[in-house]
């Protein structure tokens, strides 16, 4: 019996990482910490304004690849929306970068439904996605104050937990 519910947990669990793939992301690169930190570019949910990674120098950025149909995404929102007001007047920036394939109708109904909010961006070409080679969502990369990628983080994590907030906070001095 226990041999069976590994293998049903160890199948369901392949299924869900296979599933969570995007084309783009299959071909992506392989981003490193200590190295610096791959320049993209998004768009803005909130103007429709382009985003280019590199004008945050001088802020620690919490890069976040996510999606509205990804359940531990939507799990951590709420710690990320408690973090991002705990940093408010700290060179800190949160870019929360939408893989949605419906873009900014579905993202725009998702937070109205929610009642949730992030700074979110739009990875309209996937470019973004490849050059961090996500291999899933969430994803997150903690880049310094010089651009370097420090952290990355795969799945998701209660950004609001003091060891999270420390961790940025220290980032921010």
């Amino acid at each position: 019996m226990q041999r069976i519910m590994f293998l049903f947990l160890a199948c369901l669990f392949l299924s869900v990482t296979a599933c969570s793939k995007t084309e783009s992301q299959k071909a992506g690169g392989v981003v490193k910490e200590q190295s610096p930190a791959p320049d993209i570019s998004v768009v803005s949910l909130a103007n429709g304004k382009p985003l280019k990674l590199s004008s945050l120098k001088g802020s620690v950025v919490l890069l976040n690849f996510w999606a509205t149909w990804c359940p531990p995404c939507r799990e951590e929102i709420p710690s990320m929306m408690k973090l991002n007001s705990a940093m408010t007047g700290k060179p800190f920036q949160m870019v929360a970068v939408s893989i949605d394939e419906g873009g900014k109708p579905v993202i725009e109904s998702f937070f109205k439904d929610t009642g949730l909010l992030l700074p979110t961006y739009i990875d309209e070409s996937g470019a973004a996605a490849k050059a961090y080679g996500i291999t899933g969502v969430p994803e997150s990369f903690i880049i310094d104050k010089q651009g370097v990628l420090v952290k990355k983080i795969i799945g998701g994590l209660a950004w609001d937990s003091p060891e999270a907030v420390s961790y940025i906070d220290g980032l921010t001095k």
